[in-house]
């Protein structure tokens, strides 16, 4: 893969993905793909109601399409990841979301692939959860066929036991 044959996907558009879109749209054709089929239609017509982009800043991301259909993503061969990572009441995260969108991905994956992870989530939850899904999915081997990448800003560090 080279910059030149760039086919990026951003999976979820909430406050991360929408506006990550919206920057690489700058410079590249960019799929935003969300399994809200309200939150499509919306975008589609140019409105985004959680206000992380204006409606100008919509439709002046000409480069920047979205969908709710995994079909349309899979011509991608740069996939981020931008679920949100909900915590439940013991402060345990919730991957669920995490699972969903690599189950997704790995449906589309094909040797060259990258696949980045912006969402928030534990070290090594990644390589322990993400990576066997998207292996087992598509068939293709980690660091091999396909590969894959955190974003640092993305991790939960360690929390201390001050108590």
């Amino acid at each position: 893969m080279t910059i030149e044959n760039l086919k990026i996907a951003i999976i979820g558009l909430g406050y991360v993905g929408l506006p990550l879109a919206a920057e690489f749209a700058k410079h590249f054709d960019v799929i935003g793909f969300d399994i809200d089929a309200q939150r499509i239609d919306e975008l589609r017509r140019g409105h985004d109601r959680t206000l992380e982009l204006s409606d100008a800043q919509l439709q002046a991301a000409t480069r920047l399409s979205f969908s709710g259909q995994l079909q349309d993503i899979a011509q991608c061969n740069f996939y981020i990841v931008t679920v949100p990572t909900p915590i439940d009441e013991h402060r345990q995260p919730d991957l669920s979301p995490l699972v969903s969108a690599s189950k997704a991905v790995a449906k589309v994956l094909k040797h060259g692939d990258v696949v980045v992870y912006e969402s928030t989530v534990y070290p090594g939850a990644t390589e322990e959860v993400c990576v066997p899904l998207l292996e087992s999915g598509s068939g293709l081997i980690f660091n091999t066929d396909f590969l894959q990448a955190t974003a640092p800003s993305a991790s939960i560090p360690a929390t201390k036991n001050t108590g």
